[in-house]
């Protein structure tokens, strides 16, 4: 017991056991038959498409941020999620696209744009295949998922914090606001 006098405070204290590092599972996209697939992909694109509007409507900030977190992971940031296992490079430098939607390498299936170019990350509307957190499709994670392997689901839900997500950088741009009639 210490006398609280403050004469030991400069003595150094344990080494706190660090949590150790998540093993995340292989998620799998759902199997379906190449008509429903082709089906499922045209009701997500035009939904997506239809979202967009004709004033070029985007996402808000914290929900692009929740995207970017579910897609790219937060390694690049000192955390531990990794990216997911379906994103792909693009053939141009800098981009990328996801393998596990079927939408391809294009300009316009880029996750990511720069500056006030329109992504795919900014539809209002977006579905994932992997149905995860920041997506119109989202479905929280079933308590197994948090069972060792975890998915990255489950660990953007349970062990992301909100200021984490906040501190992901992204740019979006207002939509241009309609110039005012004369009467």
């Amino acid at each position: 017991m210490g006398c609280n006098c403050n004469k030991n405070k400069n003595k150094q204290q344990p080494a706190q056991p660090s949590e150790p590092k998540p093993e995340f599972r292989k998620q799998e996209i759902k199997e379906q038959s190449l008509v429903k697939k082709n089906i499922s992909m045209l009701q997500s694109f035009a939904t997506a498409i239809a979202s967009r509007g004709l004033q070029d409507n985007k996402v808000n900030v914290p929900v692009k941020q929740l995207r970017v977190l579910s897609c790219f992971g937060n390694q690049n940031q000192g955390g531990v999620l990794p990216p997911c296992e379906h994103l792909k490079e693009s053939k141009t430098p800098g981009k990328h696209f996801c393998g596990g939607c079927g939408c391809g390498d294009r300009e316009r299936t880029w996750l990511v744009a720069e500056g006030e170019k329109y992504s795919k990350l900014d539809y209002p509307k977006l579905n994932c295949p992997l149905q995860m957190p920041g997506f119109t499709n989202y479905e929280q994670s079933k308590p197994d998922e948090g069972e060792g392997p975890i998915t990255r689901r489950w660990y953007i839900e349970n062990k992301i914090n909100y200021t984490d997500i906040q501190n992901i950088p992204v740019t979006t741009h207002e939509p241009p606001k309609p110039t005012p009639t004369k009467k």
